[in-house]
């Protein structure tokens, strides 16, 4: 059965790096590691290269070569882009060994400027694929996904299931899973993650007038 699933790699940038990639017209372009092949994130799930290759392919000729590869703030429950939640666009995307990178501008939408006000604070955030398919379990802790999975787009995450990959200045219905790690599957949360989240939840608050928190008994 096809379900949606997620993986997440980690995004980094500090308020320099974000004014030095801004262009003469205004524009704020980001690039780095967009999603990893071969490699377990920490929900166990795998991506074959021979798949993920097709479906970038497929996300190049159509998606990015037509402007319209549009990713959201935070994965909805939808297999859908939503257009009120649109944040960026990527540009381009390639491989580099089994890691896709690309570049991806951020929008001036209202979710677009929540997300460049948290890259401007520091906030590390993650940048998370979002596709339709089914796994197959490889051990008790491994599933791999197989040759049905479709890739929809990446969105922007506080969460990340897969540590260790960082983006940089220009340079370069259906079941739902998540890679984004569940806070609510955690039972001791790091207190610097918890920061963080704390840390974007008041961001939120106070530049889109959203005060969903992620940590039960806040509202």
């Amino acid at each position: 059965m096809r379900q949606l699933l997620v993986d997440t790699m980690l995004f980094s940038m500090t308020p320099k790096q974000i004014n030095e990639s801004r262009k003469e017209d205004g524009k704020i372009i980001v690039s780095g590691v967009l999603q990893r092949a071969e490699a377990k994130n920490q929900n166990g799930r795998i991506y074959p290269k021979k798949i993920l290759m097709r479906e970038v392919k497929k996300y190049q000729e159509n998606q990015i070569k037509e402007n319209r590869a549009l990713g959201e703030l935070d994965h909805p429950d939808s297999s859908v882009i939503n257009l009120r939640n649109v944040s960026h666009n990527v540009l381009d995307c390639d491989w580099d060994g089994n890691d896709v990178v690309g570049r991806v501008e951020i929008l001036p939408t209202p979710s677009g400027n929540i997300l460049k006000q948290l890259l401007h604070a520091g906030i590390r955030l993650g940048i998370s694929s979002r596709g339709l398919g089914s796994v197959k379990e490889v051990n008790e802790n491994t599933v791999e996904v197989q040759d049905d999975f479709e890739l929809i787009g990446w969105d922007f995450v506080s969460n990340p299931s897969t540590q260790g990959a960082f983006m940089y200045k220009d340079g370069l219905g259906e079941n739902i899973i998540r890679e984004g790690v569940d806070m609510k599957t955690i039972t001791k949360i790091d207190p610097k993650i918890k920061r963080i989240n704390e840390n974007i939840t008041n961001i939120i608050c106070e530049i889109g007038n959203i005060c969903e928190c992620i940590f039960e008994g806040r509202k």
